[in-house]
């Protein structure tokens, strides 16, 4: 299609080129938010950033990066693969030189925004890349490991960050990250893809949808971003709610009566298409609880990014084992099964998690973390089929429509997920917190002992037995709160579990309706890319 760079045969020395590439500029955009999250807490110390401040750094990112599918298969349809490929790239390189100078909240929140830009340039130019190394009947499968593997990048950042913070020096995150842009720079210097068909793109009403969308959909990921730090009661949520679905509506009914749409409403509207959507976001929600349940219990028991680099290379090597093995048994005749099998890793891993004390340590979560983080890898490469299939069996101009629905589907289903799960981590924290409290009471032998032993340690430094008293009763609360917390937690992955449970049973339902009329789903849409090739 326009915009995208032609196809020959490549001999291997030049394909193997073009696969390392793609693989480096996979990681380096999944790093830009991988980075991010690894050490937000670093990065507000060294900014002096509140816990709100620093949400909007994350909700920056997404903010700008859930829409840019839609724009920039345009632009590069309309200026050509490599103007795009060079623009993206110089852009953020000026920006990460300007990052080593200048140390700045509204600077860091502008880079943050570019970076959401930024890194869906690098993913799709990794898809690309990947593509040109595979060979002809393997090259839509190069279209799943190019995004499989900017997914990698998440573990794989909470792996080499502590050793680039190792000295607390922040500074050293900012200059990874334009060596990043260089290594960019320069591999898709020295190979080049090969040259794409430009075309007359734009239209006028696409800018008008895309001022439209775009707002609409960054206020609803606004909304998300920072439910959970301000809580959901603060009026300014409502009212940017209120305007996302007023622009969304908006942009979607302008969309809904164009000859030639930008977003094919129609076909998104679909039930297949709702149901593909459907899934695809449930599995992110699913998945959030490694992000957030696994590393906030982590947290609460006092582990630091330093001593979980074990950990997360184990998820890292999870992640590649699911990757593989996705792509190896990909099927385009049942891409269901493998589905339903990355939702039961799901609701086991996180069944299994769901008896934490303050005594789990990530050594007692490897095999329950692993199974998640192989069914992270593993659901994308079939799930990622199932929408491409029946975009591309609608013609090339469905593709812009099935990246603005995958991205969606991702991006809020991983903002929705963190939203979901703290806030009822939150609510459940409480009410254990509030469990806890009102069994301890001085009068109780046990409490008295326990808080004496507490302000023992005090003791000498204080001399008075009040004033230890009180340290006693306040570390007492302190491992209450703690004790909340980890309870809250193991709440939280029984949650995952049940609702895993809930998406298997429908998902093992449909399978079995299917088998039992003998339907393949995709069908019709294996038949028109058959005619299509056949055409060609």
């Amino acid at each position: 299609m326009p915009g995208s760079p032609a196809t020959p045969s490549h001999p291997m020395r030049r394909r193997v080129g073009y696969f390392a590439i793609g693989v480096l500029l996979a990681v380096a955009g999944g790093f830009l938010n991988g980075l991010l999250l690894a050490n937000l807490p670093q990065i507000q110390g060294a900014l002096g950033l509140t816990p709100v401040e620093g949400g909007w750094l994350t909700a920056a990112y997404s903010m700008t990066n859930i829409c840019m599918s839609l724009l920039l298969i345009k632009l590069r349809q309309q200026f050509g693969i490599q103007r795009f490929t060079r623009a993206t790239l110089a852009g953020f390189l000026a920006l990460n030189v300007l990052q080593l100078f200048v140390h700045s909240y509204s600077f860091e929140l502008f880079l943050r925004a570019a970076s959401g830009v930024v890194a869906s340039g690098l993913s799709t130019l990794a898809l690309f890349y990947i593509m040109q190394a595979m060979p002809a009947a393997k090259r839509l499968g190069g279209f799943v490991l190019g995004v499989g593997f900017g997914q990698i990048a998440t573990p794989l950042a909470r792996v080499v960050s502590p050793f680039l913070l190792g000295q607390g020096d922040i500074e050293n995150l900012f200059v990874f990250e334009l060596g990043l842009t260089l290594a960019c720079l320069g591999s898709v210097a020295l190979l080049r893809l090969p040259p794409s068909e430009r075309v007359e793109a734009f239209e006028p009403l696409d800018f008008l949808t895309f001022a439209l969308f775009a707002p609409g959909m960054a206020l609803l990921c606004a909304v998300l971003a920072q439910g959970r730090i301000i809580w959901w009661s603060t009026p300014w949520l409502g009212w940017a709610l209120a305007g996302a679905t007023i622009l969304i509506s908006a942009a979607l009914l302008i969309e809904h009566n164009r000859a030639n749409p930008l977003l094919n409403t129609r076909w998104i509207g679909s039930r297949d298409v709702l149901r593909f959507a459907a899934v695809a976001a449930a599995l992110r929600i699913l998945l959030s609880e490694q992000n957030f349940g696994a590393l906030g219990l982590f947290t609460v028991v006092g582990m630091t990014n330093d001593q979980l680099v074990g950990f997360y290379a184990l998820l890292t090597l999870a992640s590649v084992a699911g990757l593989a093995i996705s792509m190896a048994l990909l099927n385009p005749l049942d891409l269901l099964r493998p589905v339903i099998f990355a939702t039961a890793l799901i609701a086991v891993g996180a069944y299994l998690d769901a008896s934490a004390t303050n005594l789990t340590r990530p050594e007692n979560l490897y095999l329950s973390q692993a199974l998640i983080a192989f069914a992270a890898l593993y659901f994308v490469g079939p799930t990622m089929m199932v929408g491409l299939l029946r975009a591309l069996s609608k013609g090339p101009s469905h593709i812009i429509s099935f990246s603005a629905v995958f991205s969606i589907s991702q991006t809020l289903g991983g903002l929705g997920g963190a939203a979901f799960l703290g806030s009822f981590q939150i609510l459940r924290e409480k009410f254990h917190s509030n469990a806890l409290s009102q069994s301890l009471v001085l009068s109780d032998p046990l409490v008295a002992t326990r808080v004496q032993q507490l302000g023992g340690a005090y003791a000498r430094a204080l001399g008075d037995p009040v004033q230890s008293q009180t340290q006693g009763i306040t570390l007492l609360g302190q491992q209450v709160a703690r004790e909340a917390n980890i309870l809250a937690f193991n709440d939280v992955f029984l949650l995952i579990s049940v609702l895993a449970l809930l998406v298997l049973a429908w998902l093992l339902t449909r399978w079995a309706w299917l088998k039992y009329r003998g339907i393949n789903p995709l069908a019709e849409e294996l038949a028109a890319l058959q005619k299509m090739i056949a055409q060609r």
